[in-house]
């Protein structure tokens, strides 16, 4: 073969004129497909894919980007609610790589890719057959084995749709164990003939689940009477032509250390998750800068060859590599598939390498093959195996290192380390998020409550009880509630008028805050809402994305504890179902900054124990009056009508819990649903109100958006050296106990034990519900001239319970 490139000739031509096999079909069908032989009894001809990098090495960049775009249309398709809950599925071991490649570009599902290779200690998942392959029995072999249990969409991936029956064969297998209502079945190529289109109709129906199916292009296969018979005679005429001599090596062979991280699994073959991506993502610079470091100067022509199902790694260094290097960069990999070599420009597979097996297989010894890799013109070839592979037989003078030496001047060869689950130490698969109307008052699809109910569970202390106890350390805010601030008639009145004044207001600050998101963080961002203040602001972006650009986000809300982080099991359920860069932080607003640095320092210790990167720790807030982050609908500090309230207007679910024998190691933090409020509900009444006046903000928001990204938005955290002033001045000496702004003062008046409330001179309005709520626990208002904020709420400072009379008010000292 004197080069890959078929001169405008198609690589099918050879076996269309001796057999009469015809493509039909899309007009780019030949561009994505040749023809070959197989040397196979069951069928005669092999369609040989130019774009999956398996037998006709390929630009990365091309193999990788058909993969990407197929899994965009998959996420299209779903929609993003619905490709959260997806699995995705490769085929071994031709479409592993593939496969992989879709779940990047669906970015939010796991991907896990059936084999051929048993695993010690790892029970099988389940197991189907292919029937015209060479090696016909595939296993499922999920370090959890609760990432096929769920109900959400399955993607499942092949190079190629055929007849249809190895799907088939995969959703009959895996529906009688976990049932779903939906399947998407994703090719390169569907080649289907219309019988085997309605066959696969009807099974969707029997089984009664919907089946869509996403492919590149499609087509069919014409085949003449006897095509097998002729097929097999041309093999054995030819066979002997094809076969490589194998010339003695004289090509160097040197190891590269990749410096692969630590636990991340190799490829698809126990499961790789979101935040698995995002590891490999940061590690594949330095990878391939180590591989660039040991390819010989002036390098024109490199082949990156991966191995048999080990197809997504080697793809992803190669893709790296040729990013970066200026030597022309091709990928393919070793198979397990028998194929004729004929050295003819209208023939797809030129040349054959044939070599032992070389990682000690199931199904014994046997020959593998590389494919157009002999006479290619390469000067250097990386070989890519995992660690279980590199042995003896793989360094053999008759090995696959010998056999590429012989026709490459150089051979790198890079070993990834082959991942060892261990899947009894594992915790099961942490559950799905709680949604309404079993927990919360709010619709299943605007949020998702990665929470665990403990609305059984008596949680509630009265409040100077918790206040006492919180003080003097003999326990934590979050390990009990306070009870539930049932508001008058008086005090209700005006949580509706606060929300008929305020509710433009509050819509700009919604529009901008999400314009921002949408501009500056992600134009698909995973809104995760602190629970719960953050929860309905996160609802109302929620909605603005859907009312202004038709787009469902992902919502959920999690449990953040000042003193001892966010929620790790949270974080893991959502590496695991999203991909962390993707992910904002939303909160209702800030005060002087305490959470904003909780989270920076959770994220930081998370990323450290899991290895997980890419989430970024700055919320996105309402209202930003302590500046203290960059993205916020205003930094006024004015009054958040859902601030006024507890659990009525945050769908009925109480603060969160951490306590040690509630919320075990591997569980979600708690929170309880309030049912028996339903009454004083008026937590979608907030939502409604607010976005009924989104379209008329919008001209609004589209000039606040254009002139705050035009500032600079740097944090100045003026509100936490406010703090830490008043706490001086006013002798508490604990910025804990120093609550600004509307929101949190409006908090110490509803849970905590309050001393006094300092108020902007000429706050108005703003602090009408405040100097209420003051009144009735019998805390005084003090007007301060040079407040940096509406109002400060100060916590009582004295903490026995004797700092509150009998009849529940402030005493003062």
């Amino acid at each position: 073969m004197k080069n890959a490139v078929n001169d405008g000739v198609w690589s099918g031509t050879w076996v269309a004129r001796r057999l009469g096999v015809e493509l039909e079909g899309d007009e780019h069908l030949t561009d994505l497909l040749g023809l070959a032989l197989r040397r196979n009894p069951k069928r005669a001809h092999l369609l040989v894919s130019k774009v999956l990098g398996k037998h006709v090495p390929q630009s990365p960049a091309v193999v990788h980007g058909h993969g990407l775009r197929l899994g965009h249309r998959v996420r299209a398709l779903l929609g993003d609610a619905e490709a959260a809950r997806a699995v995705v599925l490769g085929y071994a071991e031709t479409a592993t790589g593939l496969g992989h490649s879709v779940a990047d570009g669906l970015a939010l599902a796991p991907y896990l890719h059936s084999t051929r290779r048993p695993v010690a200690g790892v029970t099988p998942a389940g197991g189907f057959e292919e029937s015209h392959s060479h090696a016909t029995s595939h296993l499922l072999l999920p370090e959890d084995p609760a990432l096929l249990a769920g109900d959400g969409p399955l993607v499942l991936v092949d190079d190629e749709f055929s007849t249809g029956n190895t799907v088939l064969n995969t959703i009959r297998e895996l529906h009688a164990r976990h049932p779903r209502r939906r399947y998407v079945v994703v090719a390169l190529v569907d080649m289907r003939s219309a019988e085997d289109a309605a066959r696969l109709d009807r099974f969707a129906e029997e089984i009664g689940a919907r089946v869509d199916l996403v492919a590149a292009a499609s087509g069919t296969v014409r085949l003449p009477e006897g095509v097998l018979e002729k097929g097999q005679a041309l093999v054995a005429e030819h066979e002997s032509a094809g076969a490589d001599p194998g010339p003695a090596p004289h090509g160097e062979v040197t190891r590269v250390e990749l410096g692969w991280p630590d636990g991340l699994p190799d490829g698809g073959r126990h499961g790789f998750t979101p935040a698995h991506r995002a590891r490999l993502e940061a590690a594949l610079p330095a990878m391939a800068a180590r591989i660039a470091q040991e390819l010989p100067a002036g390098s024109r022509r490199v082949l990156v060859l991966g191995f048999e199902e080990l197809m997504y790694a080697p793809l992803r260094l190669a893709a790296e590599l040729e990013r970066t290097i200026p030597a022309e960069v091709r990928y393919s990999t070793t198979t397990r598939s028998p194929v004729l070599a004929v050295d003819d420009p209208g023939y797809a597979i030129r040349t054959r390498l044939a070599f032992p097996a070389h990682d000690d297989p199931a199904d014994g010894p046997g020959e593998r093959y590389a494919y157009n890799v002999a006479g290619a013109g390469f000067d250097t070839v990386v070989a890519v195996v995992d660690s279980a592979a590199d042995t003896d037989p793989l360094h053999a003078t008759d090995g696959l290192l010998a056999r590429l030496a012989a026709h490459a001047p150089h051979v790198l060869l890079a070993v990834v380390p082959a991942h060892a689950p261990h899947p009894f130490e594992r915790p099961a698969m942490l559950p799905e998020p709680l949604r309404g109307p079993a927990f919360s008052s709010y619709a299943p699809d605007e949020v998702g409550w990665l929470l665990q109910d403990l609305s059984a569970v008596s949680l509630e202390a009265p409040t100077e009880e918790r206040e006492e106890a919180v003080q003097n350390g003999g326990a934590h805010y979050a390990e009990s509630l306070p009870v539930e601030y049932q508001p008058s008639e008086r005090y209700q009145a005006l949580f509706h008028a606060a929300l008929d004044t305020s509710a433009d207001r509050i819509a700009r600050a919604v529009g901008v805050v999400t314009e921002t998101v949408l501009t500056e963080r992600s134009s698909r961002p995973v809104l995760v809402s602190l629970a719960r203040a953050g929860t309905p602001v996160g609802v109302l972006m929620r909605r603005w994305a859907g009312q202004r650009y038709g787009v469902e986000l992902p919502h959920y809300a999690v449990s953040i504890v000042r003193g001892r982080g966010i929620d790790a099991n949270a974080l893991r359920w959502l590496a695991a179902h999203h991909d962390p860069r993707d992910v904002v932080f939303v909160d209702g607003w800030t005060g002087k900054g305490a959470i904003t640095r909780e989270l920076s320092s959770a994220i930081e210790e998370f990323e450290r124990a899991e290895g997980v990167t890419g989430f970024d720790p700055e919320i996105a807030v309402l209202a930003d009056p302590g500046s203290c982050v960059r993205t916020y609908g205003t930094r006024d500090d004015f009054l958040i009508p859902s601030a006024c309230l507890n659990s009525t207007v945050s769908g009925l679910i109480s603060r969160t819990v951490l306590r040690a024998d509630l919320v075990g190691p591997d569980d979600f933090h708690g929170a309880k649903f309030y049912r028996e409020l339903a009454d004083a509900d008026v937590s979608v009444a907030f939502l409604d109100a607010v976005s009924a006046r989104f379209p008329q903000v919008l001209d609004e928001v589209d000039a606040a958006v254009k002139e705050l990204l035009a500032e600079d938005r740097a944090p100045t955290w003026e509100g936490w050296r406010a703090v830490e002033r008043i706490s001086e001045e006013y002798g508490i000496h604990d910025v804990n106990l120093v609550k600004p702004g509307v929101g949190e003062t409006t908090r110490v008046l509803l849970r905590r034990v309050p001393w006094k409330i300092l108020a902007k001179a000429d706050a108005g309005a703003d602090l009408d519900h405040v100097r209420l709520l003051a009144e009735q626990r019998g805390v005084p208002v003090e007007e301060v001239d040079d407040l940096p904020y509406t109002c400060v709420g100060l916590i009582h400072p004295k903490y026995t319970r004797g700092a509150t009379g009998a009849d529940g008010r402030a005493v003062n000292v």
